[in-house]
């Protein structure tokens, strides 16, 4: 089914974010966390693409695997890193014959150790132009990355809405956030994104912070611990359980306040693991029944 479809008859929506194994234990860790996970009945499931296009092949795999024989609907990203138009024309054929309905759109990250995006010959240099190209020679329902807190390499909140608008009219149908702590910036974003003219749904995406080392991580990813949480985190570093605990308490009232404030669901970022996860939705599960 298509995601923007679901978006607009289905609260609370949650979905969940896996990325390709690259080993056989891997794989194995992988599907207990997905049948870990699916009693919770997720709206859609998404499956990412490896640096540099690493992963295309298991990308492709991995989601035509998840929609037939475990039966999620499923979104798998694309990217314009390394792959001219024709590369992607394949790969998209391949997902439509797989049964999968929904594509999530990306330029994707320059290699590692450059700081500046270069398509290939004959390839795309902006997510617009992949999702114009979708739609155009396609019937997939397209979905589209934002950045609360601002893209790394826009030049100003402004020009990263700007940048989102040409997302959306090249045939963008719902848009995904990269994840952030401190839903003040959502909201501010949301409301910005609504004045200039964007009327799709936006879903926040969350990951907790289940380790000390992950802070500096996500800082380096543009997006901001709140004070108040650093703190906290910084009282528990030398406690691996107290600050696991912390970031699945810290997430779960997170959600809770997203989806008070209107927000359609939540994407959870779940690195391949079920606990964190499965703790917070099925407290917003839970919750819901008790209303």
């Amino acid at each position: 089914m298509r995601i923007s479809e679901k978006l607009g008859t289905r609260r609370p929506f949650f979905s969940f974010e896996f990325f390709p194994p690259k080993s056989d234990a891997a794989e194995a860790n992988l599907f207990a966390t997905i049948e870990a996970l699916r009693p919770l009945e997720p709206g859609f499931v998404s499956i990412t693409y490896g640096a540099g296009g690493s992963t295309r092949t298991r990308t492709v795999e991995l989601a035509k695997r998840l929609r037939t024989d475990v039966g999620f609907d499923v979104m798998a990203h694309v990217t314009c890193v390394g792959a001219t138009v024709d590369d992607l024309r394949e790969l998209l054929r391949g997902l439509r014959t797989g049964g999968i309905e929904n594509v999530m759109a990306l330029r994707g990250d320059p290699p590692r150790g450059e700081t500046t995006f270069v398509p290939v010959a004959n390839g795309l240099r902006h997510a617009s132009d992949l999702i114009a190209l979708l739609r155009k020679e396609f019937a997939f329902c397209v979905g589209g990355a934002c950045y609360p807190e601002k893209h790394p390499e826009a030049a100003s909140l402004d020009a990263d809405v700007q940048s989102l608008c040409a997302k959306v009219r090249a045939g963008a149908e719902f848009l995904v956030t990269q994840l952030f702590f401190d839903n003040a910036r959502f909201v501010e974003f949301v409301d910005r994104a609504r004045q200039w003219g964007i009327t799709v749904p936006i879903l926040p995406g969350i990951m907790p912070i289940t380790s000390y080392d992950q802070i500096d991580v996500f800082e380096r990813c543009g997006a901001s611990i709140p004070p108040s949480l650093r703190a906290e985190l910084d009282l528990r570093r030398d406690d691996p359980g107290a600050i696991a605990d912390l970031g699945v308490a810290y997430m779960t009232l997170q959600v809770a306040d997203l989806l008070a404030r209107g927000a359609p669901g939540v994407h959870f970022y779940t690195l391949n693991r079920s606990p964190a996860t499965r703790a917070v939705v099925s407290a917003m599960l839970a919750a819901r029944r008790a209303w």
